[in-house]
């Protein structure tokens, strides 16, 4: 009696095993490895308090809040060794580096839940920190330093070249972009409302209601449609400076009169330098790995384990 007892519980136990074998002829090992230490470490400085998290462990909490889960593992790997290019970049050479050094915005596990949902929420963390544990220790370097990497969410449709100091970026086709969600937005305001945002930035030369639109010349855009500079009334302002004066999600935009206002029609999300995540996506879709989209998007680079 006591024999068929332990039988009986033996095989309750092997039982999920031995269905698994039955249909797939194999018994999956787990693959869910712990995070490799990097040797390098966050001193989380929150609120009076510190404590301290190695940077392979801070990365999901990070790469969570750059780029959507669901844009493709391999553009979640770009973006983990973007993310801790950056970082390493921060630290010039140092092992460990203060959170509120790093300028990062970081997501704690309920906040990903909000963001995803519940019922994304398991799925979408295991797709983010693959891509770190997959990518561990790995950056890029141009020229044997760090580089800066610039990312955004989607370009005009064409990246932006950098000035001297980034000569890896370099202008990349990525006429995909204009598939992404956002990518085409509109804002009107009154001519009061637009000259009272202009005015925070005009100092002593301000700009009155009916001068708009009649005094905005936009002076000079790139290749990719983004502005360089602009005039409002006397003065000439950078494309960036007025995309935030604005609130506006690029510099590639374009006014005209509506209904006794303005309306400002503007293309793109972010800045348009760099690695372009929707971009990412697409090529990922394509088949391409982190490893051929990363130099896509930065020209010349090396992408090497520290």
């Amino acid at each position: 009696m006591m024999k068929k007892m332990i039988m009986a519980c033996i095989l309750a136990l092997l039982f999920p095993y031995i269905i698994t074998l039955a249909w797939t002829g194999k018994i999956e090992e787990k693959k869910d490895l712990p995070i490799q230490s990097s040797g390098k470490t966050i001193i989380l400085d929150r609120k009076g308090t510190q404590s301290s998290m190695d940077v392979e462990e801070y990365l999901p909490g990070v790469v969570a809040k750059q780029i959507p889960a669901d844009y493709g593992k391999e553009a979640l790997r770009a973006q983990a060794i973007i993310a801790r290019t950056y970082i390493y970049g921060k630290m010039n050479g140092q092992n460990e580096i203060k959170e509120s050094e790093l300028h990062m915005e970081y997501l704690e596990q309920k906040q990903m839940e909000k963001l995803w949902g519940s019922e994304s929420f398991v799925a979408s963390y295991q797709a983010i920190e693959e891509a770190v544990r997959s990518t561990a220790k790995m950056v890029i370097t141009y020229d044997d330093a760090l580089i800066d990497p610039l990312f955004h969410r989607a370009s005009t449709g064409k990246t932006r070249a950098g000035d001297e100091n980034h000569p890896y970026l370099q202008p990349a086709e990525c006429k995909r972009d204009m598939e992404a969600e956002g990518f085409l937005s509109a804002v009107e305001l009154s001519k009061e409302d637009f000259a009272g945002k202009i005015n925070q930035i005009a100092g002593d030369t301000p700009v009155k209601a009916d001068q708009i639109p009649g005094s905005i010349q936009i002076i000079s855009r790139d290749e990719g449609g983004y502005v360089n500079q602009i005039q409002i009334g006397t003065k000439t302002y950078s494309g960036e400076e007025i995309q935030y004066a604005l609130g506006l999600p690029s510099c590639a935009y374009s006014f005209e009169d509506y209904d006794g206002g303005v309306r400002i029609v503007c293309q793109g999300i972010g800045h348009g330098y760099g690695f372009s995540q929707f971009g990412a996506k697409c090529k990922a879709e394509d088949g391409w790995t982190a490893e051929k989209i990363l130099p896509y998007f930065y020209k010349n680079i090396v992408i090497s384990s520290v």
